[in-house]
Formats: structure tokens, sequence, C-alpha cells
């Protein structure tokens, strides 16, 4: 007798598993879709994904927060614009959307940004092109990008895409004679107020939006969340960074990787000789984390860890230069498992192309599910942030993924 055995799939996994076989086609119909959506200017609506929704599987261990009990975090819904504004207003919850998705690009600049094997989208982006023409630039214009990660929660991270942006525009938009004369102190003063009153706000604001103690919450709503923050500003001829966890900036110039940020990690030699002269401990469970809890020894939020956890961010001034190609924030969902040097050479070889992107398929597999067209990208920096984030699903990250790639020498 002969025992036919079925061969296996060229992008299935040992297990083969149909749930798993399934799940792979919705991710890749997702990219896909999420692609088209750019092009075509529109906003994928909640509740309207692939219906097989979110991966059911477990954390991988390291995540961010070692929490005692689960349910604590509202399900986000999926938001996009496109034009000059990336940022979207927040949605009211859904009840158990199916995609966490969202994509948008202009012509310099694309963003990317799914919820991936994560059950929750905790992450949050904004962009605001032309933010405003302050002194301090010399009334050239300013472009603002950032990255939050949220944890314990997505209501900090979606409170800091609503909120940032209008503290630094009143910052920069402050009396020239209540500023530092030196320049790269004026902007550091800038974004540290930026910061500090970011995380004053999230202090104040409980997890449904109310302002203040005037709600039925329970007090913890306010106190166990938290989020990174990466935030860049750029203007004709400098790009400010100012970090504030794990997230990470990183400049690519000449086809080289030039980090801009640095991760805040609860063993890093300086944090951690900060975290012990406040009286805190960093202890190893599934890796270094403050008290045991937090894998980040830096964060906008998480009242009840502080002053141990800061809002203090770190900030780095570059001068722009001609061989610059391309700036990239993104959250650990990318760093995780992707290096800074294989980012840039993946976005350097996408932005370096002349003319229209291809259309291009993000997945070759075959399946009856994926007979849909492949996506024309409306520039190559969208196509080079989806990439980015194919390649992060492909290394099997567990976390929400979010990617913004900068075109810079079309900015």
């Amino acid at each position: 007798m002969i025992d036919f055995v079925r061969p296996r799939m060229l992008n299935e996994e040992d297990d083969g598993s149909p749930a798993k076989c399934r799940e792979r086609r919705r991710r890749r119909i997702e990219m896909r879709r999420l692609a088209a959506l750019s092009a075509a200017g529109s906003s994928p609506q909640p509740g309207h994904g692939s219906g097989d929704g979110r991966v059911e599987g477990p954390r991988a261990s390291g995540a961010k927060r070692i929490r005692a009990s689960d349910g604590s975090c509202i399900p986000s819904s999926s938001s996009t614009s496109s034009g000059d504004d990336a940022e979207a207003p927040v949605a009211a919850p859904q009840q158990q959307p199916d995609v966490v998705a969202a994509a948008t690009s202009v012509e310099w600049y694309g963003v990317m940004s799914v919820s991936g094997r994560s059950r929750e989208m905790e992450d949050a982006i904004c962009v605001r092109t032309g933010l405003c023409r302050p002194e301090l630039s010399r009334r050239r214009p300013v472009h603002f990008f950032a990255v939050f990660d949220g944890h314990g929660g997505h209501h900090v991270s979606r409170l800091c895409r609503e909120k940032m942006h209008v503290f630094l525009e009143e910052e920069l938009t402050r009396p020239r004679e209540q500023r530092p004369a030196d320049e790269d102190d004026a902007w550091r003063e800038v974004m540290r107020a930026s910061f500090r009153r970011m995380d004053e706000a999230t202090m104040n604001t409980c997890a449904c939006g109310s302002v203040g103690s005037q709600c039925g919450c329970h007090a913890m709503e306010v106190a166990i969340g938290g989020s990174t923050a990466v935030a860049a500003v750029l203007t004709p001829d400098r790009i400010v960074v100012a970090n504030c966890g794990d997230s990470r900036a990183v400049l690519c110039r000449g086809g080289k990787a030039i980090p801009l940020s640095r991760d805040h990690k609860p063993d890093r030699p300086d944090e951690l000789a900060r975290i012990e002269a406040a009286g805190g401990r960093v202890i190893h469970v599934n890796g270094a984390r403050v008290e045991g809890i937090l894998a980040m020894s830096r964060a906008i939020g998480d009242k009840y860890l502080k002053p141990v956890v800061t809002s203090e961010p770190e900030i780095t001034f570059t001068a722009r230069q001609a061989e610059d190609d391309c700036l990239i924030l993104a959250s650990d969902g990318l760093w995780d498992v992707l290096s800074s040097e294989l980012a840039c050479e993946v976005a350097f070889e996408c932005l370096r192309g002349e003319g229209s992107p291809p259309a291009m398929d993000l997945n070759s597999g075959a399946g009856a599910e994926d007979n849909v067209n492949g996506a024309l990208f409306p520039s190559r920096s969208v196509l080079a942030a989806a990439l980015l984030t194919r390649l992060a699903l492909g290394r099997k990250s567990w976390d929400n993924i979010s990617v913004i790639v900068v075109d810079l020498k079309k900015s």
C-alpha cells in the first residue's frame, strides 16, 4: 500500500494547520487592502475588516507590561487619513473590531500601522506637516512626525496623538524673550516642555476620556496606562528628535543607518543608575523590568511608577545634508525583529528607484482567498513603510507595528 503525503505549500509553516493558513492569507489580503485604500485616499471603517478578525494567540514572552489580569484594555477602532494631516480623531470604542490598522501617505512620506498578531491595538501615529512657522525656525515651516506605543491600554497613546502636537505648537509660538538665546537650548526647552505637559495631561485623564476625577472609573484606570513617544521635528536645515521609551528614530544617509535615538531599557547602564538613584529596582522577569513590571525605563504616563519611570525625553539634533535619504520612525514591533541597518537598506532600495512605484504583490502565496489585484502604491515612501511592516510580520513580530518613512529628498 502506498501512502501519499500532501505536499506542503511554500508559504506554510511546519504545523500547516488550516487555521494558521487562513490567518496568513487574511493578513496578506489586509495588507493589500490597506495599500489600495492609501492609493484611493480612503479610510478603513471599524468593523469592516476581513472576517477572521485578530490572531488568537499568546503574546510574546517579552510583553511590555506584566499584568495580573486581562480585560483592562478597551479594543480600539481603525483609523486613517490622507493629505497633509495624518492625525485621526479618537473614535468611539467598537465591540471587537475585525481589523485595527491604518495606512496613509502623501508624495514624500508614508505611514503603515497594523495590529499584527497582537489582540489589541495600542499604537498611535501623528503627522502634522506645516505645523507652524515659528521664530525658532526663522519663520520657515516645521513638520511633526511621532509614533506612540501604548501599554496598559490604548488611552495614553491616543491622548498623545491628539495633544502632543498642540502642546508643541504652543511652545514653539511663545514669545522669543521667554526662551534661551542659544538655538539648541531653545529647542531642548520646547521639546521638554511639550513632553512634560503631555505627561501631566495623562495623569489627569481617564481611559474613558473624562478629565479629572469626575467619573465612575476605578482610580487604576488612570494609574496603569502609559506610552512611549518618539517625535521628530523636521525643519529645512535640521532634524530634532525627542525620544522617551523604546520606539526609535533612524536616519538613512547615503544608504547607511544613523541612530537618532537610543532605546530606554531598564538595564542600560545609565538608566539603571538613574532608576536606583530614584529608589527603584530593576528586576529580571522575562527580561529587565522596572520593579519587575515595565520593560522600558522612560514613558509618558505610568502614574504608579513615578518618579522611577520618567517622561523626560532624550533630544538629538542632526543637521540635514544633501545625501540624506529618509527618516524612519517606528514602534518596537518593528525594531524587535529588524535591525536599524536592515530597515534602512530596505527603505533605501524602495526610495532610490525613479518614476512611479511598481504594482507590487506583498506576498506571492497562492490561494483562493488571495485572488485580488496587486496594489499600486501611490508613492515609494508608502511602499517602503508597507514592506517594512510586511517584513516584521514575516519575522513573527508579536507586537503592534507602526512605521513612518519620510523621504528627505522630496521633503
